[in-house]
């Protein structure tokens, strides 16, 4: 059975899932309006900040991908964190 994980786990993850659905809908914008500089301006700050909030994460949680950066070079962290269908 999978250990109980922190509520700020879960609310982090939820902020990082919103911002990265941002995202997504600034991508479908900017397809179909190519030359939106505010659309632009917005997508780079919103991906900037998805950034932040992965790198925030997994340094305190560990990996959320394969590829992630390993903070713990004591330990393969991606063995000990929840794996996206455990949370």
């Amino acid at each position: 059975m999978a250990q109980a994980l922190p509520k700020e786990y879960y609310e982090e993850l939820e902020k990082i899932q919103a911002v990265d659905f941002v995202i997504a809908e600034l991508i479908l914008y900017l397809d179909t309006h190519p030359n939106d500089s505010n659309a632009i301006r917005q997508y780079n700050q919103f991906a900037q900040y998805s950034r932040s909030l992965k790198q925030q994460f997994e340094a305190k949680f560990g990996p959320l991908q394969q590829g992630s950066p390993n903070y713990n070079e004591n330990d393969w962290a991606w063995q000990s964190c929840p794996w996206p269908w455990q949370v």
